[in-house]
């Protein structure tokens, strides 16, 4: 079991690493904003910065990447990583918001403002690098979920919502009475029918290949830990494999959460030419996991 340990620690490693520099990167670029009082180019600093989609979803992105952090530990500790789905979801809605942020910074400002003006300075981190990362991290590293096409929906969510405070702040109640100017150009340099009708289908496209990225890299670990399990476990017994997994856990977490890991006792039961099902499995795993709990506990009855 050796070499199971060691795949999933370089996981937890490489998910939490990955998370970790991109959090860094986007608490360099906001801070840079918070802290630049006056830029001649642009008006949003200082507070005024979280007006911008571009802040506000690189700070949805950090937080998101931030979320892996405790399950990335967990799983360490128990050497049983599993990302919940639901914070799969939300960092694939962040990751997505960036990537749009990059796209347009690209290809609408880049092209009208210069490209030195909109990737230098803190827009060098919040513009291209942050969202470079997040993209990386995301597709290669935190692959620990299978995305769905119906998922892919839910990252329309944060870009629908910023549009519908832009176009009321910028459209429905103007700079003139307290809303905001149009700093994106969404209103002035084009239709304003064209962002709308045009903005949440290339959002939708975006996700898409990030998705189709993130699950091939899902799909090629499922496969390693397949051939790797079928090799290692194909003609073992796997009733002991399982109850030597147990006891091995007991010691490692000393008594503390009892974490039945079906995700990996699926792979070992898939993998192996036993007749024993998952369900058996689980229970013997609990069962192993309680008896030596409770010779430890006889043990410090004599120490």
């Amino acid at each position: 079991m050796d070499k199971a340990m060691k795949m999933i620690r370089r996981h937890c490693l490489f998910t939490m690493f990955s998370a970790a520099v991109v959090v860094i990167c986007v608490c360099i670029g906001v801070t840079m904003n918070l802290t630049t009082i006056y830029d001649e180019n642009f008006d949003h600093m200082g507070l005024r910065t979280f007006c911008m989609f571009t802040v506000n979803s690189n700070i949805l992105m950090a937080a998101t990447m931030a979320l892996v952090f405790p399950y990335s530990l967990d799983g360490l500790r128990k050497h049983n990583f599993h990302l919940p789905r639901w914070v799969v979801n939300l960092v694939f809605m962040g990751v997505t918001g960036v990537a749009l942020t990059f796209l347009v910074s690209l290809c609408v400002l880049a092209p009208v403002k210069g490209f030195m003006l909109i990737f230098t300075g803190s827009r060098f981190f919040l513009h291209g690098l942050c969202p470079i990362l997040a993209i990386l991290a995301f597709c290669f590293f935190i692959s620990e979920q299978r995305i769905t096409f119906w998922e892919t929906f839910y990252t329309l969510i944060p870009v629908f919502t910023y549009a519908v405070l832009y176009y009321v702040m910028v459209v429905v109640i103007g700079e003139e009475q307290g809303g905001w100017n149009d700093f994106y150009g969404f209103a002035t340099r084009i239709p304003v029918w064209i962002p709308m009708v045009a903005i949440l289908p290339l959002t939708f496209l975006i996700a898409t290949v990030i998705r189709v990225l993130h699950n091939q890299t899902f799909d090629k670990r499922r496969k390693e830990e397949a051939t790797y399990y079928s090799e290692a476990f194909a003609h073992a017994d796997i009733r002991e494999l399982i109850g030597a997994m147990a006891r091995f856990h007991r010691t490692m977490t000393a008594g503390k959460d009892i974490l039945v890991p079906g995700r990996v006792i699926g792979i070992m039961v898939d993998n192996n030419e036993g007749d024993a099902t998952w369900e058996e499995c689980c229970g013997i795993y609990l069962k192993e996991y309680l008896q030596s709990s409770e010779v430890m506990d006889i043990k410090k009855l004599w120490i």
